[in-house]
């Protein structure tokens, strides 16, 4: 006998005690299903087609996650808003009480793992495949040469919660500006196991607690030093952090987790989970060509890439791909790293920089770059050996798509079987928020 599905759904929930609100789910949802408060994450269930695009992009694994309840009570956004946990799984007997036929209940049940796990491997390649190019879908998967990436070795969890890092330094990374305070800061693990690779990202939890009485939830941000350390051979990891200021109708605020960090000192301790990331990886190939394009902070994984060729550079024969580097900010005074970008061998690293507020000059983004570049980027698309990372605020990404659509068409290419392509081999990933 078949499960009823008019009585039963396999309804897809957010755990709130892993999700460090990324909102990499809500970006990616193609359906609107996923909001969010300033306490939790959470699927509307009368939105939901279970086209699983959130799973993959997933840095915790906290949206994997399913309960079977009766359709007349699925658990309503309201309650979901409430949750420090999630609600246990109920049993068949349980389900049975609360009509559903105990036959319909256990064959649910039974059925839960398969369905799920099918569906993140299936069903995402039929949904997500039929969003617009504009979308900007990422690959769901890593490159194929990139290093085996270490995930969730501490969290809520894991069988340690925290790991204790240690600062070693704390440096402003852009000029003296009230709206673009901008640092570097090291975290030292000491003996502690947190092995990292360029593209994954921490978890930084804030002491104290939240309005509601809470301890804060973690903050994510991306690592910006390449897999042997900051410092080559120490057990430390480096963060670009911008101090939060205002919210985004340009209200005064301090940012909880950025103020915290760009305030500590030398000799301060850290509470960190992680590490986060399997897909949004650099490729191991060194004749791998890749293209970064960020914006701000966003520029925290591209360094820790070009660190990585660069130090590679220096003790390998091997003959390398082709590095460039996209990089928007309002000025040149609000760009993070400036002067170490300019010292970088021009033979190693094609730089394009953007402004888009700087004074008696026309606005200029990174996707005006692109185009202005296309004929060097024509090759590139059409070669395989090309990996596409674009990292930085949500607002840049359907502009950079379209760019990149733009340059492929120049010379009658087809973006959309392209960019199917490069997500079908682990080629192009975006990273925005």
């Amino acid at each position: 006998m078949g499960i009823d599905d008019s009585k039963v759904l396999k309804q897809h929930l957010i755990d709130p005690e892993i999700c460090i609100r990324c909102n990499t789910c809500e970006a990616t949802c193609p359906v609107g299903a996923i909001s969010h408060d300033s306490r939790n994450y959470v699927v509307d269930a009368e939105k939901c087609n279970f086209c699983m695009a959130c799973v993959p992009p997933c840095p915790t694994g906290s949206i994997d996650n399913w309960r079977v309840v009766p359709k007349v009570k699925a658990y309503s956004l309201e309650a979901q808003l409430g949750w420090d946990e999630l609600p246990a799984e109920l049993s068949a007997e349980s389900l049975a009480s609360l009509g559903v036929g105990l036959e319909d209940a256990a064959a649910s049940l039974a059925s839960l793992a398969g369905d799920a796990g099918a569906a993140t491997g299936d069903s995402i390649q039929g949904e997500t495949n039929a969003l617009p190019a504009a979308a900007g879908v990422s690959a769901a998967m890593p490159p194929w040469s990139a290093a085996h990436p270490y995930t969730n070795l501490y969290g809520p969890k894991a069988a340690q919660k925290t790991v204790k890092a240690t600062v070693t330094g704390n440096f402003r990374v852009t000029e003296v500006g009230k709206d673009y305070d901008t640092h570097h800061i090291v975290l030292d693990f000491g003996q502690a196991f947190f092995p990292v690779l360029e593209g994954q990202s921490l978890g930084i939890v804030p002491p104290g607690v939240d309005s509601h009485g809470r301890a804060h939830h973690p903050r994510q941000y991306s690592i910006a030093s390449p897999r042997n350390g900051e410092r080559p051979g120490y057990n430390n990891v480096s963060l670009t952090v911008k101090r939060v200021l205002q919210d985004w109708n340009g209200n005064p605020m301090r940012g909880i987790g950025s103020n915290y960090l760009c305030d500590l000192q030398v000799g301060d301790s850290v509470d960190v989970i992680g590490p986060f990331g399997s897909s949004f990886l650099m490729p191991n190939h060194p004749k791998s060509n890749i293209v970064m394009i960020c914006t701000g902070t966003g520029s925290a994984p591209m360094r820790a890439m070009t660190e990585w060729r660069r130090r590679d550079r220096k003790t390998s024969a091997a003959e390398q791909g082709k590095l460039m580097l996209f990089f928007g900010a309002r000025t040149k005074e609000e760009l993070p790293y400036f002067g170490p970008l300019m010292n970088l061998p021009k033979d190693f690293i094609d730089i394009n920089l953007v402004f888009s507020r700087e004074s008696g000059k026309p606005k200029r983004y990174v996707q005006d770059a692109l185009r202005e570049r296309a004929a060097d980027l024509e090759g590139l698309l059409a070669d395989r050996n090309t990996y596409i990372y674009v990292c930085g605020l949500k607002a840049m990404e359907e502009g950079v798509v379209l760019a990149l659509r733009d340059v492929a068409s120049q010379t009658g290419g087809d973006w959309a079987a392209m960019h199917q392509a490069m997500r079908s081999e682990g080629r192009i990933h975006f990273e925005t928020y």
